[in-house]
């Protein structure tokens, strides 16, 4: 796995400005040694040709529709053929990045990184970056499911357009963002101008100790960064109600046999539903921290560092769509050692 490919997943509902990132990253990284992989949603493939990419750039275009449509098919063949061009010299990169189009839902993309033996160890999923247009993420959506299926699977969010709209639409568009996923940190970009190290080579699906809620955004503006603390609204718009939103749950020491099944039935009856989850959990009599993390149906478990809280706080957090938040917080309430 050590020289697996690095592959970042780049995804956003159709205008969000993916393309944008794209050549500004290929315009200050001219010596890249990158392949893109590129869907369009049609017969011909408009964004490929906009593309700005130099010599070390190769572009494949898949044009027979949506890439979650086609992943037993074409998207796994032109994942297979980018490694054999590679191993024969034909082609030559160090990183992938599969750009969507803005209609696909990520589930079965991010999933045949994971299932298709002949691709796991030859591509290692980075991180899945998903851009939000500002101006009309909100009926986004209202009107389109994927739209949120897109945020919630975000390992990064780039808010784009911020500087097309009002105060309080951006604050608006903020908040419902960060409500559908707030484990995703949140950047304010404008015209693309992100740095390439806020969205490659995060290695998110890592198994790492690491479990941290947003607490803000960054503010990206001509090579400097801010940070800026949520702020809640007064009032929220009544389409609030998405059907995918995250859920925190907490607790002492667990018991590993129970929160084993515990997992293993959410996986078994809610796994369909849950879009990514991951848990840094304290397990009793053991010194390690316990680290979680899937998609849908596909899990990973294993022992981290040691804890150094006195006492260890186990945490887990699952964004998904209608789950039975209650009965699950009853279930968790019930590892407890």
């Amino acid at each position: 796995m050590t020289n697996a490919v690095a592959v970042t997943l780049l995804t956003g509902f159709l205008g969000a400005g993916k393309t944008t990132l794209l050549n500004h990253f290929l315009r200050h990284h001219a010596d890249a040694s990158v392949a893109i992989l590129e869907n369009e949603f049609g017969a011909a493939n408009i964004d490929g040709a906009l593309l700005e990419g130099g010599s070390g750039v190769s572009v494949v275009e898949l044009s027979n529709g949506c890439v979650c449509c086609s992943v037993r098919g074409e998207f796994r063949t032109a994942l297979a053929d980018l490694l054999v061009r590679r191993a024969a010299g034909e082609l030559r990169f160090e990183r992938l990045i599969v750009e969507t189009t803005g209609l696909a839902d990520p589930a079965p993309i991010i999933q045949t990184f994971f299932v298709e033996e002949e691709l796991r160890d030859a591509l290692r999923l980075d991180a899945v970056i998903t851009l939000v247009d500002c101006e009309h993420i909100g009926r986004q959506l209202d009107e389109h499911p994927v739209a949120a299926a897109q945020i919630g699977f975000a390992d990064r969010i780039l808010l784009t357009k911020t500087d097309r709209v009002d105060g309080a639409t951006r604050e608006a568009a903020i908040a419902r963002v960060h409500g559908i996923n707030p484990k995703a940190q949140i950047l304010d970009i404008v015209q693309g101008e992100c740095p390439a190290e806020c969205w490659l080579d995060l290695d998110a699906f890592s198994l790492s100790d690491e479990l941290a809620l947003s607490s803000g955004l960054r503010i990206v503006r001509a090579g400097q960064q801010g940070f800026e603390a949520f702020r809640p609204l007064s009032a929220r718009p009544r389409s609030w109600q998405d059907a995918i939103s995250a859920h925190l749950f907490e607790g002492g020491e667990l018991d590993l046999k129970q929160i084993g099944a515990f997992m293993e039935q959410c996986i078994e009856l809610h796994g369909n539903d849950m879009l990514r989850y991951k848990g840094v959990l304290a397990i009793a009599g053991e010194s390690r921290r316990l680290i979680v993390q899937g998609v849908h149906r596909v899990a990973g478990f294993d022992y981290g560092s040691p804890w150094e809280e006195t006492p260890p706080q186990s945490r887990l957090v699952i964004i998904g769509r209608y789950l039975p938040v209650e009965a699950l917080r009853a279930g968790f309430a019930r590892t407890q050692a």
